[in-house]
């Protein structure tokens, strides 16, 4: 069985490479490559790749949206971010997006090339240590992590965004902002946003620069 293959990247040495890896296999196809998150998914709706590598960070809109709008298209569409971004807040946002798998651009050849068979038989793709980090917020004696969508509050504050600009980003209230400041305080034992930002970056929770 041949594996079709959707390569989405801006860097034009990045696809180059990765085009010339899965070329060594005989049942690794690219059937096409994308440079932003808008030709992402239209790409995707056109060729019907059976895997997607998905970087993060590309123009028009992310990665993540990107995964969004083409599994709401296909909801059996199987995407696998490759990216050198490893914070939670990553993490949860692509896997909540509906990623199959998650892969670091360090990973091994043979990792992702194994990685992207798994994907095409429907089953999950992590990396060591994104697996590690997805098992432990599922443990239950884990209180003190943040969920997904405290993750997201603070990905905003770090952005320099005020309550209201926060609120109106999430279609949420502002009391329910700030309702989530203070549950993001008391888990990460601090008392204003500034030390929650820190705290957050230095625990790899949220990325800070873009």
């Amino acid at each position: 069985m041949t594996v079709r293959v959707l390569i989405v990247d801006d860097h034009p040495v990045v696809r180059d490479g990765i085009r010339a890896m899965l070329g060594t296999q005989g049942d690794l196809e690219v059937v096409g490559e994308a440079v932003s998150g808008a030709d992402a998914v239209r790409l995707a709706r056109d060729l019907r790749p059976d895997v997607t590598l998905m970087d993060l960070q590309l123009p028009e809109i992310d990665g993540a949206t990107a995964i969004s709008r083409i599994r709401e298209h296909d909801p059996d569409a199987k995407v696998i971010v490759l990216t050198t971004y490893d914070t939670d807040g990553d993490i949860s946002r692509a896997i909540d997006a509906g990623a199959i798998g998650y892969m670091l651009k360090d990973t091994g050849r043979e990792q992702l090339f194994d990685a992207i068979r798994a994907a095409a038989r429907g089953g999950s793709a992590l990396s060591p240590a994104i697996a590690t980090r997805v098992l432990s917020w599922a443990r239950a004696d884990a209180p003190d992590a943040l969920s997904g969508r405290e993750v997201e509050v603070l990905g905003a504050v770090a952005q320099g965004m005020s309550n209201k600009a926060i609120a109106a980003h999430l279609c949420i209230s502002q009391a329910t902002v700030k309702t989530h400041l203070l549950h993001i305080f008391a888990k990460l034992g601090v008392d204003d946003r500034t030390a929650a930002v820190t705290v957050a970056a230095s625990r790899g929770i949220i990325r800070l620069g873009g």
